[in-house]
Protein backbone atom coordinates (compact mmCIF):
# COMPACT_ATOMS: atom_id res chain seq x y z
CA UNK A 1 0.00 0.00 0.00
CA UNK A 2 1.87 3.24 -0.89
CA UNK A 3 1.49 6.19 1.21
CA UNK A 4 0.61 10.24 -0.13
CA UNK A 5 3.63 12.43 0.07
CA UNK A 6 1.86 14.58 2.24
CA UNK A 7 -0.29 13.79 5.04
CA UNK A 8 -3.57 16.02 5.25
CA UNK A 9 -6.31 17.23 7.43
CA UNK A 10 -9.46 14.82 6.40
CA UNK A 11 -12.31 15.25 7.86
CA UNK A 12 -13.69 13.06 10.46
CA UNK A 13 -15.81 12.47 13.58
CA UNK A 14 -15.86 15.22 15.91
CA UNK A 15 -13.44 15.80 18.63
CA UNK A 16 -16.50 15.76 21.43
CA UNK A 17 -18.41 12.74 19.60
CA UNK A 18 -15.36 10.70 20.16
CA UNK A 19 -14.30 11.97 23.27
CA UNK A 20 -17.78 10.98 24.42
CA UNK A 21 -17.42 7.43 23.34
CA UNK A 22 -13.77 6.32 23.75
CA UNK A 23 -13.01 8.90 26.80
CA UNK A 24 -10.33 10.69 24.53
CA UNK A 25 -10.04 13.20 21.71
CA UNK A 26 -8.09 12.77 17.93
CA UNK A 27 -5.33 14.76 19.12
CA UNK A 28 -5.06 12.36 22.38
CA UNK A 29 -5.36 9.06 20.27
CA UNK A 30 -2.72 10.46 18.06
CA UNK A 31 -0.14 11.31 20.61
CA UNK A 32 -0.51 7.84 22.06
CA UNK A 33 -0.09 6.15 18.94
CA UNK A 34 2.51 8.45 17.89
CA UNK A 35 4.36 7.45 21.24
CA UNK A 36 3.37 3.75 20.30
CA UNK A 37 5.46 4.10 17.04
CA UNK A 38 2.07 3.62 14.71
CA UNK A 39 3.70 5.25 11.88
CA UNK A 40 5.78 2.23 11.35
CA UNK A 41 2.60 -0.42 12.29
CA UNK A 42 0.90 -1.91 9.32
CA UNK A 43 -3.34 -1.38 9.72
CA UNK A 44 -3.73 -4.72 12.11
CA UNK A 45 -0.64 -3.54 14.23
CA UNK A 46 -2.21 -0.61 15.11
CA UNK A 47 -5.38 -2.34 15.98
CA UNK A 48 -3.63 -5.13 17.60
CA UNK A 49 -1.96 -2.29 19.69
CA UNK A 50 -5.25 -0.90 20.74
CA UNK A 51 -7.02 -3.98 21.55
CA UNK A 52 -4.00 -4.98 24.07
CA UNK A 53 -3.24 -1.94 25.59
CA UNK A 54 -6.10 1.19 25.59
CA UNK A 55 -9.32 -1.69 25.65
CA UNK A 56 -10.59 0.39 22.80
CA UNK A 57 -13.63 -1.80 21.23
CA UNK A 58 -14.15 -3.24 17.72
CA UNK A 59 -15.99 -0.46 15.81
CA UNK A 60 -13.86 2.00 17.67
CA UNK A 61 -10.86 -0.06 16.97
CA UNK A 62 -11.37 0.65 13.02
CA UNK A 63 -12.31 4.17 13.37
CA UNK A 64 -9.25 5.17 15.51
CA UNK A 65 -6.90 3.26 13.38
CA UNK A 66 -8.42 4.88 9.74
CA UNK A 67 -8.55 8.28 11.39
CA UNK A 68 -4.61 8.31 12.67
CA UNK A 69 -3.25 6.49 9.28
CA UNK A 70 -5.49 9.38 7.13
CA UNK A 71 -4.14 12.17 9.49
CA UNK A 72 -0.39 11.03 9.53
CA UNK A 73 -0.23 10.09 5.41
CA UNK A 74 -0.62 6.30 5.73
CA UNK A 75 -3.87 6.26 3.89
CA UNK A 76 -5.59 8.22 1.45
CA UNK A 77 -9.04 8.67 1.55
CA UNK A 78 -11.40 5.70 0.22
CA UNK A 79 -7.80 3.70 0.77
CA UNK A 80 -8.69 -0.10 2.33
CA UNK A 81 -6.55 -3.00 2.68
CA UNK A 82 -8.12 -4.31 -0.51
CA UNK A 83 -7.68 -1.14 -2.96
CA UNK A 84 -9.82 2.18 -2.66
CA UNK A 85 -13.57 2.33 -2.53
CA UNK A 86 -16.43 4.29 -4.04
CA UNK A 87 -19.60 4.00 -2.78
CA UNK A 88 -23.11 5.98 -2.95
CA UNK A 89 -26.93 5.72 -2.31
CA UNK A 90 -30.28 6.57 -3.33
CA UNK A 91 -33.35 6.60 -1.42
CA UNK A 92 -36.43 5.96 -4.14
CA UNK A 93 -40.00 6.25 -4.14
CA UNK A 94 -40.27 2.59 -4.70
CA UNK A 95 -41.49 -0.86 -2.80
CA UNK A 96 -38.33 -3.16 -2.41
CA UNK A 97 -39.22 -5.73 -4.89
CA UNK A 98 -39.01 -3.94 -7.62
CA UNK A 99 -35.99 -1.69 -6.51
CA UNK A 100 -34.35 -5.29 -6.24
CA UNK A 101 -35.87 -6.43 -9.47
CA UNK A 102 -34.61 -3.04 -11.21
CA UNK A 103 -30.73 -4.62 -10.30
CA UNK A 104 -31.07 -8.37 -10.43
CA UNK A 105 -33.19 -8.72 -13.92
CA UNK A 106 -30.72 -7.73 -16.68
CA UNK A 107 -33.21 -6.52 -19.13
CA UNK A 108 -34.56 -4.09 -16.22
CA UNK A 109 -30.97 -3.38 -15.46
CA UNK A 110 -30.30 -2.65 -18.96
CA UNK A 111 -32.62 0.47 -18.94
CA UNK A 112 -30.71 2.41 -16.42
CA UNK A 113 -27.07 1.18 -16.10
CA UNK A 114 -27.18 0.37 -20.06
CA UNK A 115 -24.00 -2.54 -21.40
CA UNK A 116 -21.98 -2.28 -18.17
CA UNK A 117 -20.17 -5.68 -17.59
CA UNK A 118 -21.16 -7.60 -14.34
CA UNK A 119 -21.74 -10.98 -13.25
CA UNK A 120 -23.90 -11.31 -10.48
CA UNK A 121 -22.09 -13.75 -8.28
CA UNK A 122 -24.40 -13.82 -4.83
CA UNK A 123 -28.13 -12.81 -4.64
CA UNK A 124 -30.22 -12.50 -1.36
CA UNK A 125 -33.87 -11.33 -2.58
CA UNK A 126 -34.58 -8.46 -1.58
CA UNK A 127 -31.41 -7.39 0.79
CA UNK A 128 -28.18 -7.73 -1.40
CA UNK A 129 -26.23 -8.59 -4.66
CA UNK A 130 -22.98 -9.12 -4.82
CA UNK A 131 -21.39 -8.32 -8.42
CA UNK A 132 -17.98 -9.10 -10.32
CA UNK A 133 -17.73 -6.37 -12.27
CA UNK A 134 -16.44 -6.23 -15.66
CA UNK A 135 -12.96 -5.67 -15.07
CA UNK A 136 -13.23 -9.27 -12.96
CA UNK A 137 -10.66 -7.21 -10.37
CA UNK A 138 -13.24 -5.00 -8.37
CA UNK A 139 -16.10 -6.08 -6.22
CA UNK A 140 -19.74 -4.43 -6.20
CA UNK A 141 -21.87 -5.03 -3.22
CA UNK A 142 -25.31 -3.49 -3.49
CA UNK A 143 -28.00 -3.02 -0.58
CA UNK A 144 -31.48 -2.43 -0.36
CA UNK A 145 -33.62 -0.85 2.52
CA UNK A 146 -37.48 -0.71 3.28
CA UNK A 147 -37.69 2.96 4.19
CA UNK A 148 -41.41 2.25 4.40
CA UNK A 149 -44.37 1.59 2.22
CA UNK A 150 -43.52 2.69 -1.20
CA UNK A 151 -40.15 4.07 -0.61
CA UNK A 152 -37.03 2.18 -0.88
CA UNK A 153 -33.07 2.50 -0.27
CA UNK A 154 -30.18 0.71 -2.03
CA UNK A 155 -26.45 1.76 -1.54
CA UNK A 156 -23.62 0.68 -3.52
CA UNK A 157 -19.86 -0.11 -2.33
CA UNK A 158 -17.51 -0.54 -5.21
CA UNK A 159 -14.39 -2.39 -3.74
CA UNK A 160 -11.03 -2.87 -4.58
CA UNK A 161 -10.27 -0.20 -7.59
CA UNK A 162 -7.07 0.71 -8.24
CA UNK A 163 -6.12 3.53 -6.95
CA UNK A 164 -7.62 7.19 -6.04
CA UNK A 165 -8.28 8.23 -9.31
CA UNK A 166 -10.16 5.14 -9.97
CA UNK A 167 -12.26 6.06 -7.06
CA UNK A 168 -13.21 9.44 -8.05
CA UNK A 169 -13.96 8.24 -11.65
CA UNK A 170 -16.05 5.61 -10.23
CA UNK A 171 -17.54 7.44 -7.53
CA UNK A 172 -19.05 9.47 -10.50
CA UNK A 173 -20.16 6.87 -12.50
CA UNK A 174 -22.02 5.19 -9.40
CA UNK A 175 -23.66 8.42 -8.50
CA UNK A 176 -25.10 9.37 -12.30
CA UNK A 177 -26.62 5.46 -12.81
CA UNK A 178 -28.25 5.44 -9.49
CA UNK A 179 -29.71 9.25 -10.34
CA UNK A 180 -30.77 7.33 -13.75
CA UNK A 181 -32.24 4.52 -11.40
CA UNK A 182 -34.08 6.74 -9.69
CA UNK A 183 -35.44 8.84 -12.97
CA UNK A 184 -36.23 5.43 -14.56
CA UNK A 185 -38.65 4.17 -11.25
CA UNK A 186 -39.80 7.21 -10.17
CA UNK A 187 -41.06 8.10 -13.75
Amino acid sequence: MSAPAQPREAKRMSDAAVQAKTGKTWKEWFAILDKAGARKMDHKQIVAYLVKHQNVGPWWQQMVTVNYEQARGLREKHQTSEGFTANGSRTIAVALPALFQAWQAERARRRWLGDAALTIRTATPPKSLRILWGDGKSRVDVMFYAKGKGKSQVTVDHRRLTDAKEAARMKTYWSQALDRLKATLQA
